[in-house]
């Protein structure tokens, strides 16, 4: 039996071997930290969750200003282990209310469009998760980018579709408006699990900051070079990466490692 482990040891190259536990060390393990960290927290049940207001927007009513912000929180349950949801949000100028921007996957599943634009609360926790702020842009200039923005929304090619993964899905949507705006300067946190899948299947496009390139296979493998995101390997949706803007690690589930 030891010889027959030492003939199997011989058979796997070194550099083999060295990709194995690299590659464990960079998906399983941080997966497995993130769910740790995710069961430990406590978050209750769906039903009793918050989307109570995190504080992040200003209050609609008191600013008379334009504003546009983009946010992205973990997801509810174990699944926010590894995965985020984004949406978009704009207040025109003098208005009194924001309108929220985002694709809600049990609409889908209770045959209602996934796409849903409406009044909401901006900064909202997502099932009591408090979201994570990616875009805040105010006063001058804002109300083009809006403008710009709702054209984007109505161009979307899966305004009808949804697949929780690879996509598309919320975060899909969102990385479109960040493709298609790209004065947005979007960076969706590696979480945001179906951001890689192209519209309709392309193969080549730009990263969801819109400055940079995209190589993707149905958002399950492909790479990324962008300005906003730096580099990114995803494989299976789960995303390795360097940013260099600020400087970063990206991992699977735990997200990003570094400066903010």
């Amino acid at each position: 039996m030891a010889l027959r482990g030492r003939w199997i040891d011989r058979r796997i190259p070194t550099w083999r071997r060295r990709a194995y536990l690299l590659a464990t060390l960079l998906l399983v393990l941080p997966l497995l930290a993130s769910a740790a960290q995710m069961i430990s927290s406590g978050r209750p049940h769906w039903s009793n969750a918050s989307h109570a207001s995190s504080g992040q927007a200003p209050e609609a009513a008191t600013t008379p200003d334009a504003v546009l912000q983009i946010y992205a929180a973990r997801t509810w349950g174990l699944r926010g282990a590894l995965a985020s949801h984004s949406w978009i949000t704009s207040k025109r100028r003098g208005a009194d209310h924001y309108l929220r921007y985002e694709v809600i996957g049990w609409r889908a599943f209770r045959g209602r469009p996934p796409l849903r634009v409406g009044r909401g609360i901006p900064d909202a926790e997502w099932f009591s998760s408090v979201p994570l702020l990616l875009v805040d842009r105010r006063g001058e200039g804002v109300e083009e980018l809006i403008d710009k923005v709702e054209t984007a929304v109505r161009s979307y090619p899966h305004a009808e579709d949804y697949s929780t993964w690879p996509g598309p899905n919320s975060n899909t949507f969102t990385a479109y408006i960040g493709r298609q705006v790209p004065e947005l300067g979007l960076d969706l946190p590696p979480t945001a699990i179906g951001k890689d899948y192209l519209p309709e299947g392309a193969l080549f496009g730009r990263p969801p900051g819109g400055r940079g390139f995209q190589v993707s296979l149905y958002g399950v493998a492909g790479v990324l070079m962008g300005l906003e995101e730096g580099f990114e390997i995803n494989l299976f949706g789960l995303v390795i990466g360097l940013d260099l803007n600020p400087p970063a690690l990206k991992l699977p589930g735990l997200g990003r490692l570094g400066w903010n």
